[in-house]
């Protein structure tokens, strides 16, 4: 089956199926991580060599058995055939980033604040009980750019590498990522090997999401954006992705923000308007276009081959 078959048909299950509310691979996943995270951070010892050395462990035995597993079925011509498509819907997320998104939207256009925290707060990890609207929309727009490229792109960008191993290996760093990668006394060493093997298998995807925004909005903008704003950024992927789409949707991100209880003034990107509601559906569009637009680059390059 082609590559551009299978990505048509995963796209094609997730928009009439949506991400599974019960059985998610992804939940299990979570669970037998959340087991050896129990396991391995409380045997690790102050050294910060040890933390990190228990931390690669933890990570190499939450993900290398699982890959190694659909590697061997999918060497079965047959099973292929059927897992390829199913294992790259489990991998994308389009549909969920867009509902979970419209969910804090409809909130802020009736003027209900509080619901759009709560429904806000079920997609970042920053504090929102205090949050503006200003900061809310702020919020929903930075995590679907970034999660253009986490939860859309890369998972594509690997499988078309590596085919549904490398997708699926993807997406479970990705999510030890989520799990284990944040800068805080519990997980600053032990978390550092999921962090930074993250930041390396999403280089070159967000880079190209990145592109795909300056393509599909003001390029001119989205490019000086990109250029002078993502080297101040905190994560050099996050800050490429939202850099550019900020400036590719001429509006303005950034600023202060609370994660767990610790005022942070991020990176001020783009040189627009301060956003508003209707911007929320504006990145939304930008996160269906990039889709199809490499998809259409997929099919091409292999109706031309």
């Amino acid at each position: 089956m082609s590559i551009a078959l299978v990505l048509f048909l995963a796209l094609l299950l997730d928009i009439l199926l949506g991400e599974p509310k019960k059985w998610h691979p992804l939940v299990f996943f979570g669970r037998w991580a959340s087991y050896l995270e129990k396991q391995f951070i409380q045997s690790s010892h102050k050294s910060t060599i040890k933390q990190r050395a228990y931390g690669f462990l933890a990570l190499a035995l939450a993900v290398l058995p699982i890959s190694l597993v659909v590697f061997i079925l999918t060497r079965v011509e047959l099973l292929n055939q059927w897992l390829s498509p199913m294992i790259l819907y489990f991998c994308i997320a389009p549909s969920s980033l867009l509902q979970h998104t419209l969910a804090v939207y409809r909130p802020l256009q009736q003027g209900d604040l509080a619901q759009a925290r709560l429904a806000i707060a079920m997609i970042v990890s920053r504090e929102t009980q205090q949050m503006d609207e200003l900061q809310v929309r702020k919020a929903t727009i930075e995590t679907t750019l970034e999660n253009g490229a986490d939860a859309v792109f890369a998972p594509i960008f690997w499988f078309i590498i590596a085919g549904p191993v490398g997708a699926l290996f993807y997406r479970l760093c990705n999510t030890l990522d989520a799990m284990w990668g944040y800068k805080n006394p519990r997980y600053l060493y032990f978390g550092f090997a999921a962090a930074r093997l993250d930041d390396v298998l999403n280089y070159v995807p967000a880079r190209l999401t990145a592109l795909s925004y300056l393509l599909l909005g003001d390029s001119k903008n989205a490019w000086f954006c990109w250029r002078t704003q993502s080297p101040l950024c905190e994560s050099p992927n996050a800050g490429v992705v939202m850099s550019a789409g900020a400036g590719c949707l001429n509006v303005q991100l950034g600023g202060a923000v609370i994660y767990h209880g610790v005022l942070k003034n991020k990176t001020i990107l783009g040189v627009g308007r301060g956003v508003v509601n209707e911007d929320i559906k504006r990145a939304n569009l930008l996160i269906v276009l990039t889709s199809l637009l490499w998809l259409s680059v997929i099919f091409l390059g292999e109706f031309l081959a």
